[in-house]
């Protein structure tokens, strides 16, 4: 009897570990590099960021979050009862969950032609033709509605849905998703699947989202960030679970795996609730975090070739960046030192695919992590390669760096929400 009973027990722990696919899907700023029109578009959120300082209300500080121009791994969740199917981020660096509701929209917010296609210079370049108004052989496209290829949360179909109305506002560097706050059902993974199941999670059901969304595949963002970062203060759906004990260990896993430039394929998965010893090797060490707002904490140094720096900064690790941001005298160190240089036009370093060195180090809590040169140098097409980084401000606070994908495909990252440290383990085939 005695044995029965633990092993019932061993089922029911083995039952609160979830794992979620992810796919890799190329990103639109990678698209856009290749086809020649990012220097384009960078002028354009320029001007638009411009624009907006002059106007903004400095009393008033937002989440600061990704443009998602960049994202490559998304996954998918259902929510409410029957269960209603979204592809998202899973986004490390934000915490609030949104998905499209059936009035997004409805206002005539968003354009498949976006805002900036009323600019002749950005059209020119960025837009198709029939969106262009200054093109007088061809009628101006019809404002369609970004949220036209979306996947919309229906309430009215959902049993376990409770209203909640507060209104809720992301603005973002080209654009704003914005709605109001239900409660339902979040089950993280793909419907037919073994699902981490949340009730009773509040999420963002949006009204309206930016027309930079409209090309994306994505119907929303799923934030994995803590509380302290989500607007509104709303619990995120991972911490909610956590709360409700409905996992074994309050901590996930991140394997992004090495695909190289291949686009819609599986892309590594996320462990709920254990460290994934499946596509990872043994833990290495780790790192309590400094800030438990973003998962930030302490790196020591970094470098390549004959060149480091042991300054010591604030970084983040997130999901949601496909490059690692720095300061920019660093990064172009870093870059002058494998023989890339930076393109004022695209934003970005640019080396020769054939660059021969051991791989950047990163030096964190004592121990020194080597990212390869392969998850560095990115193929941007035309016989060139992207050395993956990119200067980075933060505005005078918070973390000084961002250490994106190339780095959590290199080291799994173990994120212990219930800890408040952060862990590197050798990501298997990396």
């Amino acid at each position: 009897m005695k044995l029965l009973v633990l092993l019932a027990l061993v089922g029911l722990a083995s039952a609160a570990v979830y794992q979620h696919s992810l796919t890799k899907i190329t990103s639109k700023r990678s698209k856009m590099i290749k086809a020649g029109t990012w220097p384009a578009y960078l002028k354009y959120k320029e001007f638009l960021r411009l624009a907006k300082t002059k106007t903004a209300n400095f009393q008033s500080v937002g989440q600061k979050v990704n443009d998602y121009e960049d994202l490559e791994y998304v996954g998918n969740i259902t929510i409410g009862t029957p269960a209603q199917t979204f592809l998202v981020i899973l986004d490390t660096g934000s915490a609030n969950l949104w998905v499209p509701d059936t009035t997004c929209g409805a206002g005539g917010g968003g354009s498949d032609c976006p805002d900036y296609c009323s600019d002749e210079t950005f059209c020119e370049f960025l837009c198709d033709q029939s969106c262009c108004s200054s093109k007088k052989s061809l009628p101006a496209a019809p404002k369609a509605n970004a949220c036209s290829t979306k996947h919309k949360f229906d309430s009215s179909k959902s049993s376990t849905y409770q209203k909640d109305g507060t209104s809720w506002n992301i603005q973002y560097g080209t654009g704003s998703a914005s709605g109001f706050q239900g409660l339902d059902t979040i089950a993280f993974g793909d419907a037919g699947t073994t699902q981490l199941t949340v009730p009773k999670t509040t999420f963002g059901q949006a009204t309206s989202i930016a027309s930079f969304f409209a090309q994306d595949p994505i119907d929303g963002i799923l934030g994995l960030a803590f509380t302290s970062l989500a607007v509104n203060n709303v619990v995120p759906p991972l911490i909610n679970a956590i709360n409700q004990n409905l996992l074994d260990k309050p901590l996930f896993t991140v394997y992004l795996q090495e695909k190289g430039a291949v686009d819609n394929v599986p892309g590594g998965v996320y462990t709920y609730g254990a460290v994934d010893t499946q596509n990872c090797g043994a833990v290495i060490a780790y790192q309590k975090l400094s800030s438990a707002t973003y998962y930030q904490f302490k790196m020591d140094a970094i470098g390549v070739g004959s060149y480091s720096s042991s300054t010591g900064w604030d970084v983040i690790s997130d999901t949601g960046t496909s490059f690692i941001g720095g300061p920019q005298d660093v990064t172009d160190a870093l870059a002058k030192a494998v023989g890339a240089t930076y393109d004022d036009n695209y934003g970005t370093y640019f080396a020769d695919c054939k660059s021969s060195f051991t791989g950047v180090t990163v030096t964190i809590g004592g121990k020194v992590y080597t990212i390869s040169s392969k998850q560095v140098l990115v193929d941007a097409g035309n016989g060139q390669c992207e050395f993956a980084f990119f200067p980075f401000d933060f505005g005078g606070y918070g973390p000084a760096w961002i250490l994106g994908d190339p780095f959590i495909r290199q080291y799994c990252q173990v994120y212990n929400i219930g800890e408040k440290s952060i862990g590197f383990a050798p990501a298997n085939g990396a």
